[in-house]
């Protein structure tokens, strides 16, 4: 997805147990001592070759199959665990460059280069919890009822649905409670118009900026939603395997429902392993309405 700007949440990226195999228990305990070398490496972030030594392997065959098991790569979990200690030393009060060296970046432009993509803010924001963030919001008449699109100065970070104006403000702000809230001044007109387009079932002008928080592995989901083609739809089963974790539906599932950028992000397109579609944030009802008018613009332009 292009031009998205995360604000990661605190990912949970510990390796998954499976069945008491030797084979399996092999797997498992080599990458819980990969991820326990990686934590407590105290110079920034380890090389592949240095976690691979570690645990006695290949670094081809160790990166396998480490991603294989936990989903992300070693240095995507290596940078997610990096940024987690940052956050944490910033949610207790440490002044941003003591935490920068602390959690091991071995200068502050190594982080801030990257921030819009990792912290979706600066350190300092997101320290105050996001305080002083500004977030302007719209709302507009669609065939799904009222829509709201809000944004940051970064992208959109959160499209809503509902009959009532106060209802939706009322959730965007029990979603951001830390953040100014404000009216839109026709800033927002020209993302609204695309939010709209997508909705009567065809593909944006442009891509459209996002601002959205996320761990490494929703993310993975996200992406491969936007990857489903307009009208189609795929099983939590058949996303799970397609990212190579044939056992992680429900988390499929999960990340699915904590999408907060419903239409740019297409979470209708999925659905259960029984065909149902239940499950989605704004109603049945407007999942098989955005899958029918998806299906019939597709038809329309074959």
């Amino acid at each position: 997805m292009t031009g998205i700007a995360v604000m990661n949440k605190t990912p949970t990226m510990t390796p998954t147990m499976t069945t008491p195999t030797k084979r399996k228990t092999e797997i498992d305990e080599t990458v819980e001592t990969a991820c326990r070398f990686i934590d407590g490496f105290d110079d920034g972030a380890p090389s592949l070759q240095q976690i691979a030594d570690h645990v006695g392997l290949s670094p081809a065959y160790f990166q396998k199959r480490f991603t294989r098991a936990l989903g992300v790569s070693p240095k995507q979990y290596a940078d997610s665990r990096r940024r987690d200690r940052l956050k944490a030393l910033l949610r207790e009060g440490d002044e941003v460059a003591g935490a920068l060296y602390e959690a091991g970046y071995g200068s502050s432009s190594r982080l801030y280069e990257k921030s819009d993509s990792q912290l979706g803010m600066t350190p300092a924001t997101y320290r105050r919890g996001g305080a002083g963030a500004r977030m302007a919001w719209t709302t507009a008449r669609c065939s799904l009822g009222l829509l709201l699109v809000a944004a940051t100065d970064r992208g959109i970070c959160f499209v809503a649905f509902d009959d009532d104006e106060q209802v939706l403000v009322d959730e965007l702000r029990a979603e951001f409670p830390e953040a100014e809230i404000v009216p839109d001044i026709g800033i927002l007109e020209t993302w609204t118009a695309e939010v709209l387009r997508m909705i009567e079932g065809h593909a944006p002008h442009d891509t459209l900026p996002l601002d959205v928080r996320a761990t490494a592995f929703q993310q993975q989901v996200w992406k491969a939603l936007t990857e489903i083609p307009a009208g189609e739809t795929r099983t939590y089963s058949q996303i799970a395997k397609a990212l190579g974790k044939p056992k992680a539906q429900r988390a499929v599932g999960r990340a699915c429902a904590t999408n907060p950028v419903s239409i740019v992000i297409p979470c209708h397109r999925a659905k259960r392993a029984d065909g149902g579609l239940a499950g989605y944030r704004w109603g049945v009802n407007r999942k098989q309405q955005l899958i029918a008018t998806e299906q019939n613009a597709v038809a329309a332009t074959g």
